[in-house]
């Protein structure tokens, strides 16, 4: 493997859920895969799971790890071409990207949609622009449109808990006080499409997803209605898609948050979601402590994600 940014690039998805339950097994029966070899996170966005775990991940495979906080811990970095560069921006990510590279053998990006411009985002230039010019394998540790280590998290996480070869999965809208990115959302669907799951997308109008990533989901606008039969439950927040309202909170309607009696009308379904988590926004205390509740299982299976791709594209180096 030589980059991995969405669903396609993981391959076959029972190989991948197979593989990370093996190494779930033994976290370090590779360690001498990436000894001598080094990992740099580069975060222009703040992180808590993605750094801890997929530090801890690439630790597992016995490589050095170097995180570079872009805006605290280096030159702010200009990322447009054909800019006069006279502002507060000292270097230009075309110089940034090849020197970054020389320093290691694989690189982890994160960096979230600015909702400046629909296109530039969905373009995903940040990420595109490391792929292309640092000369080394690229992952993504969540960008503008697609969180796929997040993702191949939340697989892993339903594999080990479904009790039905095609369980019911319903991705739930939530109301929260900020704009936030499509790229959990846009991801979850993608890697539930390919999983074949009965999958369901429910939230209110206008909060259409790009429909390249709904895909095949049915998309249902009555909430209580999608979450009947339901095996699981993800809830997660994102912002308007469709123009003129890209990037925008069109309400927060708390009649959306996910309680109990919302809860009671799924198949006893597990309750998922991504974390952080605003609690009594997005969901209720009361389900998000039940014994329902895998957001703490979901997060765990974030180290084991990430250390199936690092291993995969640390075999890429030798073919």
């Amino acid at each position: 493997m030589k980059k991995f940014t969405c669903v396609e690039d993981i391959g076959d998805l029972k190989a991948a859920v197979a593989e990370a339950l093996e190494i779930k097994r033994n976290r370090f029966a590779f360690t001498e895969l990436g000894k001598n070899k080094t990992l740099l996170m580069i975060f222009f966005n703040s992180s808590l799971r993605t750094r801890l775990s997929t530090q801890k991940a690439a630790m597992n495979l016995g490589m050095n790890v170097m995180v570079l906080d872009v805006n605290q811990g280096a030159w702010k970095l200009e990322i447009e071409r054909g800019v006069v560069m006279d502002g507060d921006k000292a270097e230009h990510l075309l110089e940034a990207i090849p020197v970054m590279g020389s320093y290691c053998d694989i690189i982890g990006v994160r960096s979230f949609a600015r909702f400046e411009s629909k296109e530039e985002d969905y373009e995903e230039r940040v990420i595109e622009q490391f792929i292309r010019y640092s000369g080394r394998p690229v992952f993504s540790m969540e960008a503008a449109t697609r969180h796929p280590l997040q993702s191949f998290a939340d697989l892993i996480t339903i594999e080990e808990y479904k009790t039905k070869e095609r369980p019911k999965v319903v991705l739930t809208w939530a109301p929260h006080p900020k704009a936030l990115p499509q790229a959990v959302p846009n991801s979850f669907a993608e890697w539930m499409n390919a999983a074949d799951y009965e999958f369901v997308i429910t939230h209110p109008q206008g909060y259409e997803l790009d429909p390249r990533f709904v895909g095949k989901a049915k998309v249902e606008y009555d909430q209580r209605k999608a979450f009947e039969g339901a095996d699981f439950i993800y809830a997660k927040n994102w912002a308007a898609y469709s123009d003129p309202n890209y990037g925008k909170v069109l309400y927060t309607d708390r009649d959306w948050t996910v309680d109990g009696q919302k809860m009671a009308l799924t198949n006893d379904a597990y309750f998922m979601h991504c974390l952080p988590v605003r609690r009594n926004m997005i969901v209720t205390d009361e389900v998000i402590e039940s014994p329902r509740s895998i957001v703490i299982p979901e997060a765990a299976n974030r180290e084991i994600s990430a250390q199936v791709v690092i291993k995969r594209l640390l075999e890429g180096l030798n073919e």
